[in-house]
């Protein structure tokens, strides 16, 4: 089970990030781009769940390259990754905290990052994650 707290202490160990709170949420920028913020549901969000169980405890969403991306990491069917109308079509996807491994959040995370930072500040970090790297065009 992560915490926004385990978000914090991950995105921390990249490069150039910094922590800001944006309308009462806490979010994770690269060089001013954002590539992971925490996501409270609207009411319009709560609206469309319906009759389906909305998804409890801290929600993160993160970035991705691109929707390809975006679909092979749903289709991988991670615990607590998933999506919400609000997101179709944005290259984005959303995080049950309580759901999620530390690693698949760790490796979520450096994805987001990579999808945001300048291509050059990617290249001089080696911690990319699986995902990236298989995703990475030749």
């Amino acid at each position: 089970m992560a915490t926004l707290n385990d978000v914090a202490r991950i995105a921390r160990t990249l490069p150039e990030v910094a922590e800001r709170e944006r309308r009462g949420a806490r979010t994770w920028t690269v060089r001013d781009k954002t590539f992971a913020w925490e996501r409270p549901f609207s009411k319009a969000d709560v609206k469309r769940f319906g009759d389906a169980p909305i998804p409890d405890g801290p929600i993160l969403a993160v970035r991705v390259a691109n929707l390809v991306e975006k679909e092979a990491t749903l289709a991988a069917g991670l615990a607590g990754f998933f999506t919400i109308p609000h997101f179709d079509g944005f290259a984005g996807l959303l995080i049950q905290l309580r759901r999620a491994a530390t690693s698949e959040l760790r490796d979520a995370l450096i994805d987001a990052w990579a999808a945001c930072a300048p291509p050059v500040l990617v290249a001089t970090y080696g911690g990319v994650s699986p995902r990236r790297r298989r995703s990475a065009p030749p």
